[in-house]
């Protein structure tokens, strides 16, 4: 059976060795053996005396040791050489509060525990037997005083109440800032006259009470012409409050409110007001100009022609306003032909003045203050 297999396979094949390319190649060399031939001895493990001994023997004494603010002292969790090793609690042992680091200028790290604070002084301790929580009293005394904190949050509460009150009703904000040490007296009766001198001086001063009493002028024309006639007819009205009104003594301020035409250039005609504040305790007289608004010239000829000519006072104006002529042929009052002329109402020229007055005011009152205090 094995010979019929031999028969069965083919011989192989031979090759010239002139036409065959790998006949040409040399046969490969021996590779390299790297198995030792002699088989290694395990070395036996050294005792645990012998290794104690030699890693004492290596170890680096710690005066030699490079100075780093990391390896400054043993850590918590690991003992001293010195000492063996003792169990170290998560809480250090002073009272339960932990030391904090701090460092130095030198770079060096620091601790500053609760034993090496500065004790209490005899004041401190004496002062905390009398008043216990004495810190907080302190505090609450400084906030409540002049200046304190809880009296700025008063004011700033009680100014958002008043601006809250005073939305929702403006007539309210003259009755908030009435008193004070300040009174001034009008010399009108009409609110378009004192609201705007009571806005003013409320402004200024902070608080003023501003009254009005009616007061007529029969020593000048209806519609004054002129600075002088303008001044004499509040003159006036300012002597008429006092003569009437003997309570207001000579130390409460009279204001005068008197409107005028005047005549710039030719034909050129402007309505102003004039006021005028006195105090004769002081010898104050103070005397403001308003902001002048054109008057056609035609109005002024139909004021001149409505005069008759044995009017008393016709060498000092006309005995018909301009207000009226304006407020006929502009079909509004005669109080508010300002605004619809100009878009600037009578009010608005008025409040700006009284505000000018008021200041002056106020800066002559303390110059008389001081006057007095270097005299004393």
């Amino acid at each position: 059976m094995n010979n019929d297999r031999k028969s069965k396979i083919p011989a192989a094949p031979t090759f010239a060795t002139s036409g065959n390319l790998l006949s040409n190649v040399a046969p490969p060399t021996e590779l390299p053996n790297f198995v030792s031939s002699t088989p290694a001895v395990p070395t036996p493990n050294p005792p645990v005396s012998k290794i104690a001994e030699v890693v004492q023997a290596q170890a680096i004494p710690p005066s030699q040791l490079p100075p780093t603010s990391q390896n400054v002292g043993p850590k918590p969790d690991q003992p001293s050489p010195e000492s063996p090793e003792k169990f170290s609690p998560a809480i250090p042992l002073c009272k339960g509060e932990p030391t904090l680091p701090i460092r130095s200028p030198d770079d060096s790290l620091t601790t500053l525990s609760p034993e090496s604070l500065p004790d209490s002084t005899p004041e401190m301790e004496k002062i905390g037997d009398i008043m216990p929580g004495s810190g907080i009293f302190t505090w609450m005394k400084g906030a409540v005083s002049t200046g304190g904190i809880l009296q700025k949050v008063a004011e700033k509460a009680k100014s958002s109440v008043d601006s809250m009150i005073t939305t929702l009703d403006p007539q309210m904000k003259e009755y908030l800032r009435s008193g004070g040490d300040i009174l001034v007296v009008v010399a009108s009766d009409k609110e378009t006259k004192v609201s705007p001198v009571r806005e003013a001086f409320q402004t200024v001063f902070g608080k003023a009470t501003v009254i009005g009493y009616p007061a007529q002028s029969d020593v000048t024309a209806e519609q004054p012409v002129s600075y002088a006639a303008a001044y004499a007819a509040a003159k006036q009205r300012i002597a008429y409050i006092r003569s009437v009104h003997s309570e207001l003594t000579n130390n409460v301020p009279v204001l005068a409110i008197e409107g005028f035409i005047q005549e710039t250039v030719t034909d050129r005609w402007y309505d102003l007001a004039l006021l005028v504040l006195s105090q004769p305790s002081l010898g104050i007289e103070l005397q403001v100009q308003s902001q002048a608004t054109p008057v056609p010239a035609a109005a002024v000829a139909a004021a001149r022609a409505g005069t008759k000519d044995d009017y008393v006072h016709a060498q000092t104006g006309f005995s018909v306003t301009i207000g009226s002529i304006m407020g006929t042929n502009l079909q509004v009052p005669h109080t508010q032909w300002q605004e619809a002329s100009t878009g600037v109402s009578r009010r608005e020229i008025l409040l700006l003045a009284a505000k000018s007055i008021a200041g002056s005011y106020k800066k002559l009152l303390a110059v008389s203050a001081a006057e007095e205090y270097i005299d004393e």
